[in-house]
């Protein structure tokens, strides 16, 4: 058995594995993790998930590397919601961009992992150029004598296959129906709370000012939302500005989330934030006065957004144990 199986409880014998980046979790993603999870279920096998750190085009192309729909503990807080025993996370270096499709199956999958059974999606690549695609896989299955199990597309509302880079497209375009239909969630961000200026507060609608762990969290279009807070306890609705504060001169893009109910200290902690509906545009007020009132009128309309639509869903699924194997 694999040196780096023994870490994981009841592999003696292999696994069933699915890999892939896994950005946003999406629908789509989520099939294939249940499908892996029921047949390793039915062979006796842990069903595992193996994903990289970095970003794969993070390093083989840096430039074209997108905007990340879920940072690392929102990607493993998701997969956590799947059916899935196991997260692997492999580091992805230089080195690893460098293997063909067939020395990635046997130095990593098979030698490393203990591989028995890999699942895919309908349009996965992996290996060098992503030469790894469905056909090259089975081939290599055969050689090998492990099935390679691949998994269709699951469709959107709008019957084109969901992906990450459709739901980027979704959310760089402010499109956050097309987004939740594509995720089966709503689109989340998590930020740590820092302190602000107090001017919220001044003007009656006090605010957390939340600070990202990274800047290559993709957010939506610049505007004011109707938003749930997710604290570690307890699930608040309330309203937030994504972009500058042009009524004071302050074009520096901040997250100020005005909460309803759930007041307290909230500095330091973490807090998630999903997005319901987009409200309004970003707007320059002649002064405080105006600006109070139009928060009024905010919050009247995040209130029926809110109240339209209900706290929000999680994915269906069981616990997952997440291990940094390397």
């Amino acid at each position: 058995m694999p040196d780096r199986l023994a870490a994981l409880p009841g592999a003696r014998n292999g696994c069933v594995i699915t890999c892939g980046t896994f950005d946003g979790v999406h629908r789509g993603h989520v099939l294939v993790l249940e499908r892996t999870a029921e047949r390793a279920r039915q062979a006796g096998l842990p069903g595992v998930a193996l994903t990289f750190d970095p970003h794969p085009l993070d390093v083989v192309n840096p430039s074209a590397a997108p905007p990340l729909l879920t940072l690392w503990n929102e990607k493993l807080e998701a997969l956590a919601q799947t059916s899935i025993d196991y997260v692997i996370v492999v580091p992805f270096t230089a080195e690893l961009s460098s293997y063909s499709a067939e020395e990635f199956v046997d130095r990593v999958l098979i030698d490393a992992f203990g591989m028995r059974e890999l699942f895919i999606g309908h349009d996965h690549g992996f290996g060098r150029g992503r030469a790894g695609d469905v056909e090259s896989l089975r081939m290599i299955g055969r050689r090998r004598g492990f099935p390679v199990d691949v998994v269709p597309a699951v469709l959107g509302s709008d019957g084109a296959p969901i992906s990450s880079t459709a739901i980027r497209r979704a959310i760089a375009h402010g499109d956050l129906a097309r987004a939740s239909d594509g995720l089966g969630r709503r689109y989340s961000f998590s930020g740590r709370v820092v302190s602000g200026e107090g001017r919220g507060r001044l003007l009656g609608f006090p605010t957390l000012n939340l600070e990202l762990a990274s800047r290559r969290k993709l957010l939506p279009p610049h505007g004011v939302y109707a938003v749930y807070a997710q604290g570690r306890h307890a699930s608040f609705g309330g309203m937030m500005n994504l972009g500058p504060r042009p009524t004071f001169g302050d074009d520096r893009v901040t997250l100020e989330v005005h909460l309803f109910e759930g007041g307290g200290d909230w500095y330091g902690k973490s807090v998630r934030v999903d997005f319901v509906a987009r409200l309004r545009d970003t707007m320059k007020f002649s002064g405080p006065a105006e600006l109070v009132a139009q928060l009024e009128r905010d919050a009247n309309s995040a209130h029926a957004a809110l109240t339209t639509v209900g706290p929000a869903a999680k994915l269906k699924g069981s616990g997952t144990n997440t291990s940094f194997l390397s």
